[in-house]
């Protein structure tokens, strides 16, 4: 009788295991298949959003121009954009994100922020882990006169950005202001990163656009190329 009932209450317990991990495992694949159908609807929306932007050539045409004589780049890390100017005309704006600490701009290396004043690009990459890569002379003078004032840089080092400023096209001096900033793409995670239907700032202090975004404004500027970021 003891094993009777012993051998019952033992199989009630197994049934009722089996059946609680066969609905555990069960939400676990809903919830799953929930997450990755949400991923892909992303994903499908920012794919559909990027087909109806309009080509840079055909922004050109709509504003009367053939070719670019006088281009610049004003970008806005609040808008989150990137807008391409030929001289105070306005062409086209595409979508950019920044430095993962975004709040503030950047002071200092490692800080991962993005700058903020007017720099030029003074050297462009097109073999580079982003696909393309435009840098900006970041420092500039009115960088290297801020962290002269807080003793982030010494009186040397000042002296020797204000040289490379007006001298030289890129500065070459690494200092605690960091440097190697500019304008770039996405490269492997291309397809995911540019259809996120969500802003996602994710460089070290530099710009990011789409691949397709950063070719399009490789064919219109140059060194020298005047860059505002605010």
């Amino acid at each position: 009788m003891f094993n009777s009932n012993y051998n019952s209450t033992h199989t009630n317990q197994e049934d009722y295991s089996n059946r609680f991990d066969k609905n555990l495992w069960g939400n676990v694949f809903l919830f799953s298949g929930g997450i990755v159908l949400f991923l892909i609807g992303m994903i499908l929306y920012g794919i559909i959003t990027n087909i109806r932007e309009n080509p840079l050539n055909e922004q050109m045409a709509l504003n009367g121009i053939n070719k670019f004589n006088s281009p610049n780049i004003v970008i806005d890390r609040y808008k989150y954009s990137l807008s391409i100017y030929e001289d105070t005309l306005l062409i086209k704006s595409y979508r950019a994100v920044f430095g993962r600490n975004n709040k503030v701009a950047k002071t200092k290396i490692g800080d991962l922020s993005t700058p903020v004043g007017e720099y030029k690009i003074c050297e462009i990459d097109t073999v580079n882990k982003y696909h393309k890569f435009f840098k900006i002379n970041y420092p500039n003078l009115s960088d290297a006169m801020s962290g002269l004032r807080k003793s982030v840089i010494t009186q040397k080092q000042f002296d020797q950005i204000k040289y490379e400023f007006y001298y030289n096209d890129c500065p070459k001096l690494i200092t605690n202001l960091g440097g190697n900033i500019g304008i770039h793409g996405i490269g492997k995670l291309n397809f995911i990163f540019k259809n996120l239907p969500f802003v996602f700032n994710w460089t070290d202090g530099s710009i990011a656009i789409s691949d397709e975004n950063i070719d399009e404004l490789y064919t219109v500027i140059k060194k020298g190329t005047k860059v505002v970021i605010k």
